[in-house]
């Protein structure tokens, strides 16, 4: 069976896929449909089901893995399926929503191994202490959630794959630029968004919980350092914490972005470049992962709506 990413335009077409997302809508007229978002290691794609009905609404959720029939089509420049009939996998047919999703090139282990060494170049002590023992408290969701639930290393792992990216930018920058603080470029980078633990759900159907809806997780990772030194017995009003926290509270780099106040340290604006940098590749590189070359890829609205082209070279 093809993977989504293969199957063409105008394609009718079958196999398995995991449910990401799924919301009932109604039409102008009234009546009800689903609108989906399915995956596999490839490709999303939104796809909607017309003829929905307690067993389709009941049977047909999030983290579901799903036969289906279908039809590759093109809307307003963006593929979408269309013609669905869905039904679930029989007993000897794949059904274990972990095996649909992107994965990084890393497993969690590896991860993980490369997170401890990063911790172990953090010498400044107390930065070590509280980002160490944050690091420990959430480290199951850590090396499990994604980075976001749209857009960037938006697949399980996707937070520590996206955070170890970062360091190993980092780690080439520094060597450029030696007046940088490595421990405080490293302890930001491994917590600037560690606060996506408390701020989603998880990478199965992610979603906002309310404390992400209401606060975000900068404003969440700000509190958790304040809590870590505490806890630490470290004086949260000691330059060393406000800095730590200033590159927190600054990484998305304007305050229209979310940021409560702007880069004003190195380390701070060397922080939200490879941030913005990593989720723009990560962006771009997906999306032209699933085209052939002397293809133009769909709109990519986490990139100002553009379109990308894949040469043939």
């Amino acid at each position: 069976m093809k993977k989504l990413n293969e199957v063409s335009i105008d394609e009718v077409f079958e196999t398995f896929v995991l449910i990401k997302e799924m919301n009932l809508r109604t039409s102008k007229v009234g009546k009800k449909y689903q609108q989906f978002k399915f995956r596999d290691e490839a490709m999303e794609l939104n796809g909607f089901l017309w003829d929905t009905n307690d067993y389709t609404i009941t049977n047909f959720v999030p983290g579901t893995v799903v036969h289906i029939q279908a039809k590759k089509e093109l809307y307003q420049g963006m593929p979408q399926l269309n013609q669905i009939r869905l039904r679930l996998p029989n007993e000897d047919e794949p059904s274990n929503p972990t095996d649909f999703e992107k994965q990084p090139s890393m497993n969690a282990k590896q991860m993980e191994e490369e997170i401890s060494k990063f911790l172990f170049k953090i010498e400044k002590a107390n930065w070590q202490r509280i980002t160490r023992k944050l690091v420990d408290t959430y480290r199951e969701q850590f090396f499990e959630y994604p980075a976001a639930k749209t857009n960037h290393h938006n697949f399980t792992g996707g937070l520590a794959f996206h955070t170890i990216t970062m360091l190993h930018l980092a780690e080439k920058i520094i060597e450029i630029y030696p007046q940088v603080n490595a421990s405080l470029l490293y302890a930001g980078i491994i917590l600037h968004d560690l606060g996506k633990v408390i701020e989603l759900t998880g990478p199965i159907n992610t979603q906002y919980t309310l404390a992400g809806n209401l606060l975000g997780h900068i404003a969440i990772m700000d509190e958790e350092i304040i809590k870590a030194a505490r806890d630490l017995k470290i004086e949260d009003t000691k330059e060393e914490v406000i800095v730590l926290r200033h590159l927190i509270l600054s990484h998305h780099g304007q305050l229209e972005f979310g940021s409560p106040v702007v880069p004003k340290i190195l380390e701070a604006e060397i922080l939200h470049q490879i941030d913005n940098f990593d989720a723009k590749m990560m962006m771009m590189l997906s999306n032209l992962e699933q085209i052939a070359p002397g293809e133009v890829t769909p709109r990519v609205m986490g990139l100002e709506g553009r379109n990308f082209y894949k040469p043939n070279y």
